[in-house]
């Protein structure tokens, strides 16, 4: 359904409520991701993934600030309509977009998505006369279990609307949406899965262990470091194989979700992991390789479903 292969994603860019700064610890200026911004976009990744909840907005100013300079079509763009947060207006999904609009400095969205599936027979139908005013090209849902995913397929229908992605959490530590048939239910009907926290904030990129845990106070050091005992052994074949193949760390894992048949969403923070992002597209692990990885991640029997969301395995 799209070209791009990864797409880059910004929660943690804002700060403040739900900001970067909270949940990851980190203090990133509009210098510091221009610079982020200018080499993906030198090197072709331009899919930029964000939301109106990441930092109340602020990950969306920054990131329309920094693509302004950039003309609107050599860009693609992903923000997300987050029900929790949603006014008292008519249409709360068509004022939640708008404001989205003035941050990012577009009159379009590219890919717009349900953040949670709290009212999906609520909030799926409020979409599609965003679509059909041209405000909106393409429709997701995320943070939705199977049976929401087609329900909000079925009311889209009806609306003459096509559901066209899926974005939930996926990664090796986290494999709910292939366990219950959510991946082959995308794959089957040209429906793009999106799987987000891929390299679980850092976790699985081996910089971090028992004796490296997150420093500070964020939401991820608290979230994180007591598991990483049990993620040895898991980090340390993903460290071999990345010396195997002659790769970072974290392409391990990336390349292992893309190998699933997703379009991961990559945190970027740092110009320097573009680099990185680039050369994970073209990164093809061996299948003993993957079943390897994946033993060992069963192993480690860690829960890293976050505070935000609900089982997949829910009816």
């Amino acid at each position: 359904m799209f070209d791009a292969k990864v797409a880059l994603g910004t929660w943690s860019w804002g700060s403040g409520v739900n900001g970067g700064d909270q949940v990851f610890g980190h203090h990133l200026t509009q210098t510091d991701l221009q610079a982020v911004v200018d080499s993906a976009m030198a090197n072709g990744l331009n899919l930029w993934d964000t939301a109106a909840a990441y930092g109340q907005g602020s990950s969306e100013t920054i990131l329309g600030n920094c693509l302004k300079a950039y003309p609107r079509d050599d860009y693609f763009l992903s923000t997300k309509f987050t029900p929790r947060f949603a006014g008292t207006g008519d249409n709360p999904v068509a004022d939640m977009l708008a404001d989205s609009l003035k941050r990012l400095h577009t009159d379009y969205i590219d890919l717009y998505w349900i953040h949670n599936a709290e009212g999906v027979e609520k909030w799926t139908p409020l979409i599609i006369p965003l679509v059909k005013a041209g405000l909106v090209k393409h429709v997701g849902v995320s943070n939705h279990n199977l049976k929401q995913i087609k329900r909000a397929r079925e009311i889209l229908n009806a609306g003459g609307v096509q559901l066209d992605a899926v974005q939930n959490h996926f990664s090796l530590l986290h494999r709910q949406s292939e366990e219950t048939g959510i991946l082959d239910y995308c794959h089957q009907n040209n429906i793009t899965f999106f799987p987000y926290m891929v390299l679980e904030q850092g976790v699985l990129t081996g910089k971090h262990d028992a004796t490296h845990p997150f420093e500070g106070d964020s939401n991820r050091a608290r979230t994180y470091n007591p598991m990483l005992p049990k993620l040895n052994e898991l980090l340390a074949k993903m460290i071999k194989l990345a010396g195997q193949y002659h790769v970072a760390v974290a392409d391990i894992a990336t390349a292992w979700v893309i190998q699933k048949g997703t379009t991961p969403i990559i945190g970027v923070t740092k110009q320097h992991y573009i680099a990185d992002t680039k050369n994970t597209i073209s990164l093809k692990l061996a299948s003993a390789d993957m079943k390897s990885l994946e033993s060992l991640a069963d192993q480690a029997h860690v829960n890293t479903q976050g505070s935000w969301e609900h089982s997949m395995n829910e009816s």
